[in-house]
């Protein structure tokens, strides 16, 4: 009995030295030394000063920007408390919320169809692109806002259109954080 409750002791503190200390240390310095930008949150500075991440969305609402996809991350954005709102497409608020939405975006596009993805958040509420519809449906507004010109502006969209990993996994998409960012290079917001 003693003899396997020490057994039973010395395997649960080497499997935690190992497993709690030991292999997380191995795995944050391989990931440091192998894959910095990606293990750090592929944060973005600009002049020294943190802007956002490659991979967590934020919210713009300004006019003279390209405006992401919602988010039901907390109070949006929000990656301490990531997640969708677990609404279902039959769910009267759900449904309000989106109409709503829609409406609103019809304002400058009357009888157009609004993407899906300006409507709707993602599943971690955290996504940082929009597909390029969602970038092309606010072209206009953007131009119009920015004093240039359509084509100027698309041109801009298809630079920062990333096509699929590997050529087939996922859809085209356009991180808009990047856009937002070359935008103001090339005409700052007054």
């Amino acid at each position: 009995m003693r003899r396997n409750l020490i057994t039973a002791v010395l395997y649960t503190v080497v499997t935690t030295v190992l497993f709690g200390l030991v292999y997380p240390f191995v795995v944050t310095g391989l990931a440091q030394v192998l894959f910095r930008d990606k293990a750090n949150g592929q944060l973005i500075y600009k002049d020294g000063t943190l802007v956002g991440s490659r991979i967590i969305g934020q919210s713009f609402t300004a006019p003279q920007y390209f405006h992401s996809r919602p988010s039901m991350a907390g109070n949006g954005y929000d990656a301490a408390n990531s997640s969708g709102s677990n609404l279902g497409p039959t769910n009267k608020k759900l449904a309000d919320r989106v109409a709503g939405d829609v409406a609103a975006l019809q304002i400058d596009h009357p009888g157009v169809d609004v993407p899906i993805d300006l409507v709707t958040a993602s599943g971690s509420g955290l996504d940082p692109h929009i597909t390029p519809a969602a970038a092309e449906f606010q072209v206009a507004r953007i131009a119009r806002e920015r004093h240039l010109s359509e084509d100027a502006v698309r041109r801009l969209v298809a630079q920062h259109t990333e096509g699929r990993q590997l050529g087939f996994l996922g859809e085209p998409r356009v991180n808009v954080l990047l856009l937002n960012m070359d935008l103001d290079q090339l005409t700052p917001v007054r």
